[in-house]
């Protein structure tokens, strides 16, 4: 297949489009039957099951196609509209014998159809990768807690995800290769620690990206993220959080950095949704450290790092019917101010977005770095199978002369103001088949404000406009 979609990009990128679009009318086409005729016998049969593998063995796999498009990029120097059709196919395999474990997953992430400059990159393709290869042990301290040590490759999710997360709507995902160590005692007292060198995703070229490429992965002790967590349930109504991250950066052969070495601790406090009650989640992280201003081999500059986060929301269920939650939300990440010795932009580490700031891939403008944004979202359950959100944000920039988010816009003489604009969005989500076939669809809108209009590299492209549709088979 790959084959045929580098003769169609040499051919040109119209050919490459329209192959992709066929190929993903074929794929719906298929899912659709499996829907229609099989679905019913299909619903309660998992690979597991299906190959008769016993209770200890978790096979568990997913395959993803998601048809996107932009218009009126937002990104300097990039395509001002793009369609790309991405797969995504994983498969977990997860022996547990007690107390040892053993297991690996395997995550083929591609991309087609795309533009000569598109902005699709490693957060969109990375071709047969083992993201997870490990053994666990697992055991308890006098009864009252639970542990699970884990070495070798592993994802990770920590908290609310804001720094440390497994990716679901991106493509690819963030994946480690060290140890980690949970804790869980009763009552929902839990405990993470953790050392890993982060995977960097290869290829990085564009030649390599676009044409999927099978290139494995790499770590390297020129790159080590550690850190831990510690959850006390039962406070304030809810439950509290305390962690803390390191990472430490360095040059290596080939490869230049901004020589990181941050230290980053937060705190959380949510109460989860549910009817008839208010919820909430509140979480502040401060970062410190050293860092260099870019990745030039030139830049030996290490500048003082003094950055913060902060995400408020204030949300209600009401029961009974649709199950309607209406929240209001807050976020501010801050940007650099240019200063000659220091460096202000929020560092997000290795958090995803998605559940905060919308769609990614193609789209995803609003991050938290350089960031003030309130907004009002409103979510539904029509019925148990299906979910429907929409939200709306406005968005400033928290320092006139950074550049907005990931946006890549910048106005170095900070006069065309903070004010960015503003972005609504609406998905709807819904099983097909329960556990089988799902789909996922979302619009997007971003009303650009007089910065990503007017500044200096901002692209004459009107306002963007974003959509996709994810099918997703599960089994």
């Amino acid at each position: 297949m790959s084959d045929l979609f580098r003769l169609a990009r040499r051919k040109g990128r119209r050919a490459s489009t329209l192959c992709a679009r066929r190929l993903f009318a074929r794929s719906l086409t298929f899912m659709a039957l499996l829907a229609g005729q099989g679905g019913a016998a299909m619903a309660g049969t998992a690979l597991h099951d299906a190959l008769g593998a016993p209770e200890e063995l978790t096979i568990r796999g997913m395959v993803r196609s998601r048809i996107e498009g932009i218009d009126g990029q937002f990104r300097p120097n990039m395509a001002e509209n793009d369609f790309l059709w991405s797969l995504k196919t994983t498969l977990l395999v997860d022996y547990d014998g007690g107390p040892v474990r053993v297991g690996g997953e395997l995550w083929d992430a591609r991309g087609y159809g795309e533009r000569k400059r598109s902005s699709a990159g490693t957060n969109e393709v990375n071709a047969m990768e083992l993201v997870q290869a490990y053994v666990g042990v697992d055991f308890g301290l006098g009864g009252k807690v639970e542990g699970a040590l884990t070495a070798g490759r592993f994802t990770l999710d920590v908290g609310s995800r804001r720094l440390v997360g497994r990716q679901t709507f991106r493509n690819t995902t963030n994946a480690y290769t060290g140890a980690n160590l949970l804790l869980t005692g009763k009552g929902g007292d839990r405990a993470i620690l953790f050392w890993a060198m982060p995977q960097i995703r290869l290829p990085e070229d564009r030649d390599g990206i676009f044409d999927n490429h099978v290139h494995w992965d790499k770590e390297s002790g020129a790159l080590q993220f550690f850190g831990g967590s510690l959850t006390k349930a039962g406070v304030l109504g809810g439950t509290l959080e305390l962690y803390g991250y390191g990472l430490k950066e360095r040059d290596s052969a080939g490869r230049t950095t901004r020589n990181r070495r941050l230290w980053t601790p937060g705190l959380r406090a949510y109460r989860k949704p549910k009817p008839d009650r208010f919820d909430y989640d509140w979480e502040a992280a401060y970062q410190f450290g050293k860092t260099r201003a870019s990745t030039k081999a030139t830049d030996l500059a290490d500048l003082n790092v003094s950055a913060w986060l902060v995400h408020a929301e204030l949300g209600r269920t009401w029961a009974g019917g649709w199950q309607p939650r209406l929240s209001a939300d807050f976020d501010l990440a801050t940007g650099d101010k240019g200063e000659s010795r220091s460096y202000n932009r929020f560092d997000t580490l290795f958090g995803t977005r998605r559940a905060d700031f919308g769609p990614t891939a193609l789209y995803g403008p609003v991050h938290r770095y350089n960031l003030i944004s309130g907004g009002l979202r409103a979510e539904v359950k029509p019925g148990k199978s299906s979910d429907v959100m929409a939200m709306v944000r406005t968005l400033w920039l928290e320092s006139a002369t950074d550049s907005f988010a990931a946006t890549g816009v910048r106005d170095a003489t900070g006069s065309k103001g903070r004010f960015a604009g503003h972005q609504f969005e609406v998905r709807l989500r819904r099983w097909l088949v329960p556990d089988l076939i799902r789909v996922d669809t979302g619009l997007a809108y971003l009303a650009k404000g007089r910065f990503l209009q007017d500044a200096a590299n901002a692209p004459k492209t009107g306002d963007t406009r974003y959509g996709y549709v994810d099918l997703y088979l599960e089994f």
